[in-house]
């Protein structure tokens, strides 16, 4: 059987019980640039074709009718996990940069090849992962 191709993945999203304070979070401390923000979510851009989205919890539940279709109800609750490709040369400074923001990091990982990871929690206990290529496979 033949598929039809993924190019990859376009958003990935987590839920807040507090918007403005994951807002200040991924924006004032990690750097993402805000692509839009309502009450119910904030959108940052996570790289050239990538968006994070930040939902309120709870604030999607109902269908959103936009001008062109219907978004249909979304949830979610407990600890996430996501990674942030993030250059090999720019690690050290990031790990620097995660430090001086007071955030503490929970665990380092040195992978089989060559890859490394710094994982740490955002305000909502959303597991936080900067991650350098040769991790997988594919990445």
């Amino acid at each position: 059987m033949t598929f039809p191709r993924i190019h990859g993945v376009v958003e990935t999203c987590i839920y807040s019980s507090d918007l403005p304070r994951s807002a200040r979070f991924y924006g004032g401390q990690l750097g993402l640039r805000l692509l839009e923000s309502l009450d119910r979510l904030c959108a940052f851009a996570a790289g050239d074709h990538q968006v994070l989205l930040i939902f309120l919890q709870g604030g999607s539940v109902e269908p959103v009718q936009m001008p062109g279709g219907l978004i249909p109800p979304h949830d979610g609750s407990g600890q996430s996990h996501f990674a942030f490709a993030v250059p090999k040369e720019d690690f050290p400074a990031w790990k620097n940069h995660i430090i001086a923001m007071g955030i503490v990091i929970e665990s380092e990982v040195n992978w089989p090849a060559g890859g490394k990871s710094l994982y740490f929690r955002d305000p909502d206990e959303n597991l936080v992962e900067l991650a350098t290529p040769g991790i997988w496979e594919v990445y």
